[in-house]
């Protein structure tokens, strides 16, 4: 089975860019979960209890984002 999409340029070059851009896009969310994963995983014990919550609570908020968007690391 094969896909084509198709644009027409310069008039959609927005569109193209954001197809074109997916594998950018999906690895940028990656380390920003892992990131925020580290640091309530690795917390030190001089984090306060409020930058730890807000860590979890960014990365529950991300997760919940691409969960709505149909959006999942494991491909």
């Amino acid at each position: 089975m094969k896909a084509k999409l198709e644009f027409n340029l310069p008039e959609e070059n927005d569109e193209f860019k954001l197809a074109t851009q997916g594998n950018a896009m999906y690895s940028v969310l990656w380390e920003i979960d892992q990131w925020l994963r580290s640091n309530t995983k690795h917390a030190p014990d001089t984090m306060s209890n409020d930058t730890y919550k807000a860590y979890e609570t960014c990365r529950n908020k991300l997760g919940e984002i691409m969960s709505e968007s149909n959006i999942f690391f494991d491909l």
